[in-house]
């Protein structure tokens, strides 16, 4: 049968039009565009980039000063209330006088200290959960960003084997060319060799494209301080970054439990809620304020000094109190939700970790090595007539395709480790 195809292409080939060969050991130069001439950055100057200048960053930092300001504001004392009246007095019976009168009160409620207590305590705790909100997107968007870093090495990985496959392409071109031309070799096997270069010209195309487009997601990330030719430094390498230090699963839980920031937000949430009710309650308690006044005339000056006590007699403050409850209610919950989600996701993270990592072993200590010494032995079979163009064409797809692999593998590898980073908080 394989005859047959062989037979068939070749009659095909002698009804076509020449093709003339080039001169031998001639290479096509593999589509290039002009790489960045930009300052090259390290993964840890772009964190300080981003870190410094993300607008997102500048704005989670404003949201914790509002916080800080509202704990000032819980611990202020009230303000005195100051009335004064003047007015005349005019005298309806005889002898007495007639003249200017006057009034004035002054009106100090007393702070409860419990309330006092309470009410800094929930803004406290509120600043709290703005912290570590911050902290929480801080961590996020590192964790991106690295994903983003990595990716364009990546994409750079890739260029740089589709180049090689370019080049190899135009060379076994040049080689399958000579042969035509000389009759060793059937001319569908040129057809072959054009049509495998043309791919090879596609995919480092595309591979130009990937990493403009990866490199443009990352100056999103980082920001507008990271000019627009940058360039970056390292290389996508079999032992990510971190993956020394990713330790066992139950050691992972325990560090997540005990510095995630997400969970810490969520704590400090229902410790607000819960300072939040015993403040509501308190607030049943009748409320006391201390009062002067003084009144004058032209003929008396009197003072007086008293207490002016609230009586909680039909607002019991049920409705906030119900509300404050609820809402500790839901925050206990949600805490409980995301302590669960956390866990599971981390989970998730660990198993492709160990996926990825075993992936990356079996390809780096042998597929590879196996499809590169096929590919060898079927590049030697060809040149010495032993086999044709299309053996030696598969050998080198599976080796491509184990290379490609191999890069896919790392790179999963490395996003395996940031997640496992992100959520132990320990970028």
């Amino acid at each position: 049968m394989f005859n047959k195809f062989c037979l068939a292409l070749a009659l095909a080939a002698m009804a076509a039009p020449a093709v003339s060969a080039p001169p031998a050991g001639t290479v096509r130069p593999a589509p290039s565009v002009a790489a960045p001439a930009g300052p090259a950055y390290s993964l840890q100057a772009l964190r300080e980039l981003a870190r410094a200048g993300h607008p997102s960053l500048e704005a989670a930092r404003a949201h914790v000063e509002a916080g800080r300001a509202q704990v000032v504001g819980a611990g202020a004392y009230p303000n005195p209330e100051v009335e004064f009246l003047a007015g005349r007095t005019h005298a309806r019976v005889p002898g007495a006088a007639s003249g200017s009168a006057q009034s004035v009160t002054v009106l100090q409620r007393i702070d409860n200290p419990w309330q006092r207590e309470a009410r800094i305590d929930a803004a406290s705790f509120g600043l709290d959960a703005r912290q570590a909100e911050r902290r929480a997107f801080e961590n996020d968007l590192l964790a991106r960003l690295d994903q983003r870093y990595f990716e364009v090495l990546r994409r750079q990985a890739e260029l740089r084997a589709a180049r090689e496959d370019h080049d190899l392409a135009a060379q076994i071109r040049a080689k399958v060319a000579v042969r035509v031309q000389t009759g060793e070799a059937p001319r569908y096997e040129l057809i072959k060799a054009d049509t495998e270069l043309l791919n090879a010209q596609k995919a480092a195309e595309s591979a130009e494209l990937r990493i403009a487009q990866a490199r443009a997601g990352l100056r999103a990330l980082v920001g507008m301080g990271l000019p627009a030719d940058f360039q970056v430094e390292g290389v996508l390498a079999g032992q990510p970054a971190g993956a020394a230090a990713v330790p066992g699963l139950d050691v992972l839980r325990a560090e997540l439990l005990a510095r995630n920031p997400e969970l810490q937000r969520s704590q400090a949430e229902v410790r607000r809620a819960e300072r939040q009710l015993e403040l509501e309650r308190l607030r049943r308690h009748p409320e006391l304020a201390l009062k002067v006044s003084g009144d004058r005339d032209s003929e008396v000056r009197d003072t007086r000094l008293g207490v002016v006590v609230s009586v909680p007699l039909w607002d019991r403050r049920q409705g906030p109190v119900a509300e404050a409850g609820a809402l500790l209610v839901k925050s206990r919950s949600e805490r409980a939700g995301q302590e669960l989600a956390l866990l599971q996701s981390l989970e998730t993270a660990y198993r492709q970790y160990e996926i990825a990592r075993t992936q990356v072993n079996a390809l780096e200590n042998g597929i590879l090595r196996e499809a590169e010494a096929a590919m060898k032995v079927a590049e030697a079979a060809y040149r010495f007539g032993e086999r044709g163009i299309l053996d030696y064409l598969d050998a080198q797809r599976v080796f491509r395709a184990a290379r490609n692999e191999l890069i896919a593998a790392r790179y999963e590898l490395q996003l395996a480790v940031i997640e496992i980073e992100r959520l132990r908080a320990a970028q």
